[in-house]
């Protein structure tokens, strides 16, 4: 960002400007235009500022409080004690200075012990009960007086109207975090799809959005959910001797606390917390930010202190920004393997959760429309874990007066052949098929993939060289190939040659799922394919059935049968068929189990983690041998979670759900009674 001209003084008036600006979209609107890292970014230039020049500071800084002041239409709220912010380390030798600190104003002779909490990404609040019952609820605001939002916290089924137990404080000023789990936030963006709602950038807008609304019965439609991470103000009581302590003596009065949370010793042990939370985040259940350290004995953060309007005891030590801004270069569209135009941002590289990102994608036309994405727009960038980046918002106020909006293309920018939108679908295509070289890569790799036709050395870059050399058009050229051919490839030679013809020829041999799977047809996945093969026995029936039969298969709805109908129509798909048989793909017919439930149909099965004597593929194939059905995700119409180690969180929610959940020995036990 670019500095103020004429000193100190006037770069300090500028950033407590924008950080003004900044506290009142996030906080008062709900609707940020940076992201946390820019954020964080202006408040340590302008901290450092200060602490160079300490006659800039003033009453007002944002240095001096926390967040913005409340929003008209809710009444204002006076905490019984701070709600205070937390310092930041940055790295780790922040770390270790925080470390530091701490044992030098202790006179420490040994490591200190902390109290080490995930850092929610949400909205923190405070919950007043008096005699028990819960009084007031309230936003932290500027950290003195924050917006009254009672109504709407008596919605949430994790925090209790009334305390349990006997020995309940006269008064008790409960601190913690109000956030939106990941499955809630995905089914809440969902239905505003659907409806064409807004849609919110990430949980922690969603959950501070969701509330502040004025009327209860809206927030009591969220999918809100509540921890515990300390106290405020308290009568009537003795306080714990530990932060530990505390929080178990919250969680026995009803209130949630984190299941993550952890006591360490020193500062290595604060790194090997940072470490085992990062490894875990992308797996948990909701999002963080990063990590939290306290002083766990409560007689030494009273001997701590604080330091303006954060505590001495505490730090919080974030991970890399998930979140970014930067610029939009240009969209271009890509075509996948179905003919589906992608529109892709092209951006100024940017570092974004510790990866460079240089493209992000924009999903559908309706979405870039929706978020009026447009060249030379500043974005926010988002990536989390090993999802694919997405721009999730425009800075508008940074939108170039020339900047106009990109149209659909009329010719698929590959083949030039007509793209057409079907009424009623978000995706456009191209309608060149097999003869558009973009699906046609796309279509021989995945006909290739090892879940398909497993043709092993037959790779990306070897398909895009023998597609550009017009080599091959359609899968059935493959096996037309010649060693001779294939060795004055690049990189090939004739070891590589051999072996890929070979590995062609062992492919020939396979199944009719793997067979159906590998060409392609929209909407069928393996299951789909295995589930096809099983009820109709052989291909011909297949090829002839009419919409209306194949949804007599089970999990083939009226979308898959009309796109598998609409296949087989084609002639030159038959042709394609045709020529691959010819070149000797063959799989052995079985008899068709139309008709014939199997002993697990109608039984849904889901598996998570990792097994010690087969593979998760191998434990899909002996429940689908059986008629069950094996699925990604658990919900209520699951019957059966198959958990092995590292389960994830699909393990917590089937317990919450009531499922059965069967080991790897009882998964073998379970199958042999069976058959």
């Amino acid at each position: 960002m670019t500095k103020a001209r004429g000193g100190p003084a006037e770069r300090a008036v500028e950033l407590r400007s924008l950080i003004d600006h900044h506290n009142y979209r996030y906080y008062v609107l709900d609707e940020p235009e940076v992201p946390d890292a820019e954020y964080d970014r202006l408040l340590r230039e302008l901290q450092d500022l200060e602490a160079k020049h300490p006659e800039l500071i003033t009453p007002q800084s944002p240095t001096q409080r926390v967040g913005h002041a409340p929003a008209a239409g809710f009444a204002e709220v006076r905490h019984l004690e701070p709600m205070l912010s937390l310092g930041n380390a940055l790295n780790e030798e922040e770390l270790e200075a925080f470390d530091r600190r701490v044992r030098e104003r202790l006179e420490a002779d040994r490591e200190v012990r902390y109290a080490a909490e995930p850092k929610l990404d949400g909205a923190a609040v405070s919950l007043v009960y008096e005699q028990g019952l819960l009084v007031r609820g309230a936003t932290r605001g500027d950290g003195s007086v924050g917006e009254d939002i009672t109504h709407n916290v008596r919605t949430l089924s994790t925090i209790p109207l009334r305390l349990l137990g006997d020995d309940i404080p006269a008064v008790i000023e409960v601190r913690g975090e109000i956030y939106m789990p990941l499955a809630g936030f995905e089914a809440l963006n969902d239905k505003a799809r659907a409806s064409g709602g807004k849609t919110f950038a990430n949980p922690r807008n969603a959950a501070a959005g969701s509330l502040r609304q004025l009327d209860p019965k809206l927030t009591a439609e969220r999918p809100l959910a509540f921890f515990a991470y300390g106290i405020g103000g308290l009568e009537g009581a003795g306080r714990p001797q530990r932060h530990t302590q505390m929080l178990e003596w919250l969680q026995t009065m009803g209130l949630r606390i984190c299941p993550l949370n952890e006591v360490v010793e020193g500062v290595e042990g604060c790194r090997a917390y940072y470490r085992a939370m990062g490894e875990q985040r992308d797996r948990l259940p909701f999002e963080i930010d990063g990590v939290v350290f306290k002083v766990d004995r409560l007689d030494f953060q009273q001997t701590l202190g604080f330091v303006s309007r954060a505590p001495r005891w505490a730090i919080a030590s974030k991970y890399p920004a998930q979140e970014q801004m930067t610029r939009l270069r240009d969209i271009e569209f890509q075509v996948g393997r179905t003919g589906a135009l992608t529109p892709v941002a092209r951006l100024d590289p940017v570092e974004v959760g510790g990866v460079t990102v240089s493209n992000a994608t924009l999903h559908n036309i309706d979405e870039m429309r929706r978020k009026d994405v447009r060249p030379g727009d500043t974005v926010i960038v988002r990536r989390a874990g090993d999802v694919i980046p997405e721009v999730v918002g425009v800075v508008m106020e940074k939108r170039p007066s020339k900047a106009r909006s990109v149209a659909l293309p009329k010719h698929c920018p590959v083949c030039g052949s007509d793209v057409v939108r079907p009424e009623g679908e978000a995706v456009a295509r191209c309608s060149g098929g097999l003869y558009c070289q973009a699906q046609r890569k796309e279509s021989l790799r995945h006909f290739a993939s090892r879940r398909a036709m497993d043709i092993v050395g037959l790779g990306t870059k070897l398909i895009d060289q023998l597609v550009e050399a017009e080599m091959i058009e359609t899968p059935a050229d493959l096996y037309r190939l010649q060693e001779d051919a294939l060795a004055g490839l690049e990189r090939m030679g004739e070891k590589s040659a051999t072996r890929l013809v070979e590995a062609l020829k062992k492919s020939k041999k396979t199944t009719l799922a793997r067979f159906l799977f590998g060409l392609g047809i929209r909407e069928v996945g393996e299951v789909t394919a295995a589930s096809l093969a099983s009820h109709f026995g052989s291909i011909e029936p297949i090829m002839e059935a009419t919409a209306e039969q194949l949804q007599s298969v089970p999990d083939v709805g009226p979308v898959v049968a009309a796109h598998v109908a609409a296949f087989f129509h084609q002639t030159h798909n038959r042709e394609v068929i045709a020529a691959l048989r010819e070149e000797g793909v063959v799989w052995p017919d079985t008899t068709p189990t139309a008709g014939e439930p199997g002993p697990l149909s109608g039984k849904v099965f889901v598996i998570s983690g990792s097994f010690e004597w087969m593979t998760r593929d191998q434990a899909k194939q002996r429940i689908e041998a059986l008629g069950g059905k094996v699925t990604g995700s658990v919900s209520s119409k699951t019957d059966y979670l198959l958990c092995g180690k590292d389960p994830g969180s699909k393990l917590k929610k089937a317990s919450e759900l009531g499922i059965e959940v069967l080991s790897e020995p009882e998964l073998s036990d379970f199958l042999c009674s069976k058959q």
